[in-house]
């Protein structure tokens, strides 16, 4: 109800802003790679590293309040497994590992493309830990492009939550980027999150400014 809420208000603050706007609408946002890394619930914590175990925190990430951790996992599938897989803090609901179509490939799964959040019938995936391993029948996804956007940055470029919108890639690899969800919260940074194979299909650096296009 409150997303619901905040999206009318938004969009109703976006037709007043846009009809008394003089200048020319924000277009260049910058752009995050993220890697593959996990996110876990409390009692997956204590699973695997034991119990009573916190997360410690190596370093902020890019949106207010969320941080990379030390702690490493191990994922496994049934053709394979990928190690030191970063875990992220804080603690969520449920678990849910984030990792790329190539990194999907070569552990023999296939996760959808998702918002983050949304794992109901996504792919099953094992976590392996220092003190103990968990089977989840459910909780892999690709993440989908995205951009965070706080209220007042989605007055500035025009666009409202969940709305889709493309973005140009400059470069040597460049193009255009569709697909990408905007995606608005009091609480964000301006930020586009990419995962590897489209930085690596783009070539596009991290903290690259690409250019927000309307579909």
């Amino acid at each position: 109800m409150l997303e619901e809420i905040t999206r009318s208000v938004v969009e109703e603050l976006q037709k007043q802003h846009l009809l008394i706007q003089d200048s020319p609408l924000k277009r260049d946002v910058p752009v995050s790679v993220s890697g593959r890394h996990i996110h876990l619930q409390k009692e997956h914590v204590q699973a695997l590293f034991g119990y009573g175990y916190k997360l410690t925190k190596l370093k902020e990430i890019s949106q207010p309040g969320q941080f990379a951790c030390n702690e490493k996992v191990t994922i496994q599938g049934p053709e394979g497994t990928i190690e030191n897989v970063r875990v992220l803090g804080p603690e969520r609901t449920r678990t849910q590992v984030e990792i790329s179509r190539s990194d999907g490939r070569r552990i023999g799964i296939s996760p959808p493309v998702r918002n983050s959040g949304n794992i109901l019938g996504s792919s099953p995936v094992t976590i392996i830990g220092p003190k103990g391993t968990i089977r989840l029948q459910e909780g892999c996804i690709i993440a989908d492009r995205h951009i965070h956007m706080t209220p007042q940055d989605a007055l500035d470029f025009g666009v409202m939550d969940k709305q889709k919108v493309s973005v140009l890639v400059d470069g040597e690899k460049g193009g255009v980027m569709g697909q990408v969800t905007i995606r608005v919260k009091e609480n964000y940074a301006l930020d586009m999150h990419i995962d590897t194979d489209d930085a690596n299909a783009f070539g596009i650096r991290e903290n690259q400014q690409l250019k927000l296009l309307i579909e």
